[in-house]
């Protein structure tokens, strides 16, 4: 008995942390069980509610009640559909948090079933319909929040929960944060990828729209890189493991977009604020508005009833809510929406940023470029371009060199043509010299050129120059640059479009590269052969030279990066190839490393915030002018209903716009 309750104890042990996990499941299927019971609730409720309120209604208008009948006759609906929000302002006094939503609808419907007894004229059923149109409010704002919430909950589903591990030839099935860094696993047609890592046998196809927000798949091959979260479209592959579980891109993903709430912008933190201060003002206004005028009738009580009736009207359009929902709800959309995109925003308070981006800084290798060297041109003296790159393969095949690794790539056939060589020598700082079949044969830099005594010539264009000489002789040169990526100059034209109004790059490749790439892809200026302090201080400088009320966004992908971006008003991170260190140190990460995806988020950024202004003017505009109808008596309950929860119900409608994203030009 002792042994079986010491196995349990150690399997609970070793399972701690996934057994967390599936009660975290657990508890969001719970949780969204409750909200959709809650739903279903609040609907039966407004049914039964407003049945009862037409009930009442025929009934006083077939019968002749006195008002206390007609009281007992309206407590029926107005219970039905109130008692939660009564109940809620209630426990918000215990607390000590007064003034809210629900202690306003509280005073004034109390109010406006207690003003008939000083007026003689009664106003049971708006009191009832004040109580009703709020239920209907708070059914829209539950929608539309869980609409949000069910966008960002898409992205839970990018994290598998098991594992197909290769442990001594067998493979088993366990929690994905049992494997460790190195170990072997096994990923099937369908399945998402368990953890980053590298493809040591296989060939497939990924699906990668849940990381990158692109439809079309990815082919993948062995050596390729791959990230947690992807689904495996065809092949098995058996992945090497490279990063552990909490450290993989699919966890990574779901933290950032998790922690982004906290992270509140200007706008939220000025609601909250505002709605804290303005509360209270607004309810010791409406005391001051129902006891102060009566003094000036012949009547006090006869002033009493008309000032209290205005005075609760005044309260109920003051409620503060359409701004306290809508404004946070129109972020939390865009945020949800910018992740479908592949976009990874981790704040409100960086949308702000980004929708005033008028200066873009871009790093170059791996941000503009593929970081990975390419053969662009052969230009031969002798023989063809296909033979001369096929000498100059044979001869690097030994070097690990990137540059070695580009002319290979170039020529993939050359180790199954059959062609012997030998009396491979390395020359440091010069380049290689083999025997390729019967010929001695060359490659490298100017200065071997100089050492053989081969007469040579430079090259028109831009990049790495690799010459080769055969026998002696001089046989052409070798073109081999970092490819730029093929919707970088979209990009590009995409921020001019979006009024960005200068583009720099930064670099610490030579002058005649990035000459050559800031050319191509119209940048207004840039720098080359700079040092990581260099680009620091090239950046402060440009942030000192930025329009006012304009910010800087500095978009990059490696380790040196990562100073600059946590130095920008907005650092936006390569995601897919980028560095750990550039990932933390952005506030913004594009999931599949395309430049485009910048104006993207620009354009996002801007039309979350324009709803987001949209709905304070609409919500500010409509309440002031309804206050002062109310104050000077020209508004009946029924518009002042309006004023609050019809206007809530329209400003957080608005908001949930921005959970349709739209394209990158919008």
């Amino acid at each position: 008995m002792n042994h079986n309750d010491n196995s349990h104890h150690e399997c609970c042990h070793g399972h701690e942390h996934t057994c967390q996990e599936h009660q975290h499941h657990h508890d969001e299927a719970h949780h969204h069980h409750d909200e959709e019971m809650s739903t279903h609730a609040r609907l039966r409720l407004i049914a039964f509610g407003t049945l009862a309120l037409v009930g009442a209604v025929l009934l006083e208008r077939l019968t002749h009640l006195n008002l206390w009948q007609l009281l007992l006759v309206y407590l029926v609906p107005y219970l039905i559909v109130g008692w939660g929000t009564l109940k809620e302002a209630a426990e918000g006094i215990a607390e000590g948090d007064w003034f809210n939503e629900n202690f306003l609808m509280s005073i004034a419907t109390l109010g406006a079933l207690g003003i008939g007894f000083l007026s003689g004229e009664h106003q049971y059923p708006e009191a009832v319909f004040v109580m009703l149109f709020f239920q209907v409010g708070e059914l829209f704002e539950g929608y539309a929040e869980g609409k949000s919430r069910a966008s960002i909950a898409q992205l839970m589903d990018i994290r598998p929960d098991a594992a197909n591990v290769e442990r001594d030839g067998i493979v088993s099935s366990i929690p994905p944060d049992q494997v460790q860094v190195g170990e072997t696993i096994v990923v099937k047609p369908g399945e998402k990828v368990p953890l980053d890592g590298i493809v040591v046998e296989g060939n497939s196809s990924l699906n990668t729209v849940a990381l990158t927000g692109e439809s079309a798949p990815r082919d993948l091959h062995e050596g390729d890189e791959v990230a947690s979260g992807c689904v495996n479209l065809s092949g098995v592959i058996r992945v090497r493991t490279t990063k552990n579980f909490g450290e993989s891109t699919a966890s990574k993903i779901i933290e950032l977009v998790e922690n982004a709430s906290e992270h509140k912008s200007r706008s939220e933190n000025f609601i909250s604020r505002f709605a804290r201060v303005y509360t209270p003002i607004v309810v010791l206004a409406a005391v001051l508005l129902a006891f102060i005028p009566p003094f000036f009738y012949d009547s006090y009580t006869a002033g009493l009833a008309v000032w209290l009736y205005r005075a609760l009207m005044f309260l109920v359009v003051s409620c503060p809510c359409a701004l306290v929902l809508s404004v946070p709800l129109s972020f939390f959309g865009g945020i949800g929406g910018a992740s479908r995109k592949g976009i990874l925003i981790k704040g409100a308070n960086y949308m702000e940023t980004l929708a005033r981006v008028g200066t873009v800084v871009f790093d170059k290798t791996g941000t503009l470029t593929h970081g990975q060297f390419a053969v662009e041109a052969v230009h031969p003296e002798r023989y063809d371009e296909r033979h001369l790159l096929h000498l100059a393969a044979h001869v690097e095949h030994f070097s690990t060199h990137p540059i070695a690794a580009a002319l290979r790539d170039a020529f993939p056939d050359e180790a199954n043509d059959g062609c012997r060589v030998s009396e491979v020598e390395e020359i440091a700082g010069q380049g290689i010299r083999a025997r390729v079949e019967d010929d001695i044969v060359c490659v490298g830099n100017s200065k071997m050129m100089e050492a053989l005594g081969v007469a040579w010539h430079d090259c028109e264009l831009a990049g790495t120059i690799i010459h080769v000489a055969i026998g002696g002789e001089y046989a052409g040169h070798i073109v081999i640059n970092d490819k730029i990526k093929a919707d970088s100059a979209d990009a590009i034209g995409l921020l001019k479009g979006l009024g960005v109004s200068r583009t720099v790059m930064l670099t610490g490749d030579r002058e005649a590269v990035a000459a050559d790439v800031a050319k191509k892809l119209n940048l207004d200026e840039y720098h080359a052969e700079l040092l990581p302090t260099d680009k620091v201080n090239y950046l402060e400088r440009l942030l000192d030279e930025k329009p006012e009320r304009s910010s800087l966004a500095f978009v990059g992908d490696g380790i040196n990066d990562a100073p600059v971006l946590a130095r920008a008003d907005v650092g936006i991170a390569m995601g897919g190839l980028g560095s750990d260190a550039a990932i933390e140190a952005a506030d913004v990460v594009l999931m599949d490393d395309q430049p485009s995806k910048i104006a993207t988020a620009i354009a996002i950024a801007r039309r979350t915030l324009r709803i987001a202004r949209q709905n304070v003017w609409f919500a500010i505009g409509v309440k002031v002018l309804i206050l002062v109808l109310a104050a000077t008596g020209n508004c009946t309950m029924w518009l002042a209903v309006f004023g609050d929860v019809g206007v809530t119900v329209l400003a957080v409608l608005n908001a949930m716009r921005t959970l349709n994203t739209r394209p990158s030009n919008a």
